[in-house]
């Protein structure tokens, strides 16, 4: 498949835990100006759009230099909102999904998330996996827990922790980096699909592509994220920055 690969980043306003989240300042540049200088710097990526369903943050988006696409705010989750851009735009044949509140991801992550799905034609869709060493981590119900086959499919998500040990010292547990590639039509199946019972049990978008036979290939990376979803984690960003 040829086209262009395009990185679009979900900006929603009404976060529930962190209102307006996307706008918060940390060092003089709000949260989504930070990820977005991150996106730019990944090589692999012809376009960078900023999805937002609100006009305080597409106006700041345009300030600082983004490109950003009004859409709905009837959108229950962020690959719908993405949906909505690649749909007004047939040169995209790859997509990027990359969360607005990421401001740690590495360009060379973006890449291998576009490198694993525009190069492996039995991938739909592309992401990223961590090694877990910490037993607080692989037991925190927070941190999606992913177990792969052979070839770095995967084969199941989990806020469980997966696998159960019946044997010990046998186990790589790796944790799960929400950050996708897509290929277009993947993407447009995922969005088209019913809620299935294992993404209604564990509130886990990507096992609705699982559940329907979709391919899902892990790319194993060695940092660890800050996503920035409560008060406590954008305390931590702002010290990580401090220190920087």
């Amino acid at each position: 498949m040829s086209g262009k690969t395009a990185i679009i980043i979900p900006a929603r306003y009404g976060s529930s835990r962190l209102k307006g989240k996307p706008l918060i300042q940390v060092n003089g540049k709000p949260i989504i100006q930070w990820v977005f200088e991150k996106a730019v710097k990944a090589s692999l990526a012809d376009r960078i759009i900023i999805a937002t369903d609100n006009e305080e943050i597409m106006q700041t988006c345009l300030m600082f230099g983004a490109e950003a696409e009004m859409t709905l705010d009837t959108h229950n989750c962020g690959s719908d909102r993405i949906q909505e851009v690649v749909d007004r735009h047939p040169e995209f044949s790859y997509i990027v999904n990359l969360q607005g509140d990421e401001p740690l991801i590495t360009p060379e992550s973006i890449d291998a998330i576009i490198r694993i799905v525009r190069d492996d034609e039995n991938a739909d869709i592309s992401t990223l996996i961590r090694v877990l060493s910490d037993k607080k981590d692989i037991e925190n119900p927070n941190l999606v827990k992913c177990v792969v086959d052979n070839n770095g499919y995967a084969l199941y998500f989990s806020r469980s922790k997966i696998p159960f040990e019946r044997n010990e010292g046998h186990a790589t547990f790796y944790g799960h980096l929400g950050i996708y590639g897509y290929k277009r039509e993947a993407l447009k199946k995922m969005t088209s699909l019913p809620q299935g019972s294992l993404e209604l049990s564990e509130s886990l978008e990507q096992l609705r592509a699982l559940q329907n036979g979709m391919k899902i290939k892990t790319s194993v990376v060695d940092f660890t994220p800050v996503g920035i979803d409560t008060a406590e984690d954008l305390e931590k960003f702002r010290n990580i920055i401090s220190k920087n």
